[in-house]
């Protein structure tokens, strides 16, 4: 049997980690894993037009599947273009494995063509970040790498020299078993005793749930019901709490709805669940707060805490529930209940009256129309920017369904890229691309790829013309708007003109058919949809520095707008309260 080299070691190593493909961009110092890729059965490897796509491919697929994704770049430019969406990835908490491939060992320091340090470039955006500059680090080094990815959730990059690649691996390597799942953990008795004693004494107690609440919506439910509490969640929380929730009360921050600010500000004990909820002008200063989480790290830093609990937020409320005293007073959760509800009535009037008829048209119509006829179980990935809004207002979850965006890291372009990533997981599970016309052209190359793999993603694309967040942020702050028109081609054409079903639409009445159809055709489908880029109604008491970079202000009104299927689902929970 011939001997391996390093870059076969290497490859053999992601698949029994369960690696099942490899993003990137082929080219010279990387040419000898790519072709170790080729010979290796069990992982495939994805060509796609630009490294930063892969590293946002790889980050979408490590979220919908829960394990390890990978992706690669070639030396010097071709890693570097990883960067964006490596720190997208790893403020996600998504496992991804990073290859940056490196120039010769021998050359390194001296200056040499495409020579980068990539040992220093990535140190921000990743838990481990070494180079392999001796074969007889392998496979010691990359399992150490997959296990920090893995076991701390996030980015680890391993760089190595094109000639140490080729190279033989060594005979008596050391491999061991892979860490392929993160455990469970569990609080101390002396916090759960701590935080019991905290729930009991308290009257009025709200939960806020983020995304950390994944895998826990029973437990989150047994315990509002035991405890009369109001749930609200952040952005990334939604698709986990959301659904089936009768204590439901929305969303806070920029994008917020309904009464979850209110719920959160006038209790006596907030309880902060699995969330990383950056914009602590929304957190209340005058109640008691109990944070719970599995990253120690993030406990406290964004408000002050009476109580923090490191756990996994399952484990915690298994081991609280049964230990704290059932509440019988519903008059807090009730009147949120009825403040949600009222709250959404009020604003859902703006973008319901004769939206069929409206040209252009209402962005808050298409997402409305796109959220009634996508499947059950689809995946969305959402643009950064307006599509947030549009997302956070008329997508409805239900357990099945996965909305994947850039929330934490905020970059444009996010998309289209994590939809190939999510699309390569299930060939047969419908995945919308959200995108913006802004994002989309930034990183369009790639539509290619959807092409070229015969990726059935569907793109619809809401094209105002315009950077739509951030001509809102420069009205707000007292500024005309300036660079932030796009002169945008005809995007259904260059569809077309690429090999996949392409289609526009100017009216409302277009809108229904041309999705019925870009969802029936089998391969990729892009439905250029022109919409109102004067869409967002804004409140008559909004501070300059509230939207700028996404900044809160002292004023705790959010957007004005539509909420879809919420409004619904709110006038149901009512059911829920009692009548005198």
């Amino acid at each position: 049997m011939a001997k391996q080299n390093v870059a076969e070691q290497f490859v053999d190593i992601l698949a029994r980690a369960g690696v099942k493909r490899m993003y990137g961009v082929v080219g010279d110092s990387l040419n000898p894993v790519v072709d170790a890729i080729r010979r290796n059965p069990a992982i495939d490897w994805v060509h796609v037009r630009h490294e930063e796509t892969a590293a946002f491919a790889a980050g979408a697929e490590a979220q919908v599947t829960g394990a390890l994704a990978a992706c690669a770049g070639s030396c010097g430019p071709g890693n570097l273009h990883l960067i964006n969406g490596l720190y997208d990835a790893h403020r996600s908490m998504a496992p991804v494995l990073a290859l940056a491939s490196h120039i010769p060992s021998s050359e390194i320091g001296l200056g040499y063509f495409q020579e980068t340090h990539p040992e220093l470039l990535f140190q921000e955006c990743s838990h481990y970040n070494e180079m392999i500059s001796n074969p007889e680090q392998m496979p010691r080094l990359l399992q150490t790498a997959i296990q920090h990815a893995i076991g701390r959730g996030g980015v680890s990059v391993v760089s190595m020299p094109g000639d140490i690649a080729s190279k033989p691996a060594p005979e008596k390597s050391i491999e061991h078993a892979l860490v392929t799942a993160r455990p469970t953990v569990r609080p101390g008795d002396d916090e759960i005793d701590k935080l019991c004693r905290l729930v009991d004494e308290a009257r009025r107690v709200t939960l806020f749930c983020g995304s950390g609440t994944a895998g826990a919506h029973a437990e989150v439910m047994e315990f509002a019901e035991k405890i009369k509490s109001p749930v609200g969640h952040a952005l990334r929380g939604k698709e986990w709490i959301q659904y089936d929730n009768p204590y439901d009360v929305g969303m806070s921050g920029l994008l917020g709805y309904g009464a979850a600010y209110e719920a959160t500000n006038e209790c006596d004990l907030l309880v902060l669940l699995g969330t990383d909820f950056p914009y602590n002008a929304f957190l209340p200063d005058d109640v008691k707060i109990v944070q719970v989480d599995v990253r120690p790290e993030h406990l406290g830093r964004r408000s002050k805490l009476d109580l923090a609990v490191w756990g996994d937020v399952r484990e915690t409320l298994r081991c609280l529930t049964p230990r704290v005293k059932p509440k019988s007073d519903r008059k807090f959760l009730d009147r949120m209940l009825k403040k949600h509800a009222n709250a959404l009535e009020g604003v859902v009037k703006a973008y319901t009256r004769k939206v069929d008829k409206h040209v252009p048209i209402h962005p808050e119509y298409v997402a409305s129309v796109l959220d009634e006829m996508a499947d059950e179980d689809a995946v969305f990935t959402v643009d950064t920017g307006m599509n947030n809004v549009w997302a956070a207002r008329y997508l409805t979850p239900n357990g099945k369904r996965r909305v994947i965006g850039s929330f934490s890291h905020g970059s444009m372009a996010n998309a289209l890229p994590q939809a190939i990533g999510a699309q390569f997981t299930d060939l047969n599970r419908q995945v919308v691309a959200m995108s913006g016309d802004g994002g989309f052209s930034m990183l369009m190359g790639d539509f290619l790829t959807l092409v070229q793999h015969d990726l059935p993603v569907k793109v619809v694309l809401f094209n105002n013309s315009s950077l739509g967040m951030v001509e809102l942020e420069m009205l707000v702050a007292g500024l005309p708007s300036y660079g932030t028109t796009n002169m945008n081609p005809d995007f259904a054409a260059i569809a077309r003109a690429a090999g996949a079903y392409g289609v526009r639409v100017e009216k409302p009445r277009q809108l229904q058919g041309a999705l019925k159809d870009a969802f029936k055709h089998k391969g990729p489908a892009l439905v250029d949809v022109v919409t109102d880029p004067n869409a967002l109604s804004i409140p008559p008491k909004i501070s300059a520095d509230m939207v700028t970079g996404f900044a809160l202000s002292a004023s705790k009104i959010v957007l004005d707008g539509g909420v879809g299927r919420m409004l619904q689902m709110a006038r149901s929970n009512l059911r829920n309260v009692p009548r005198p």
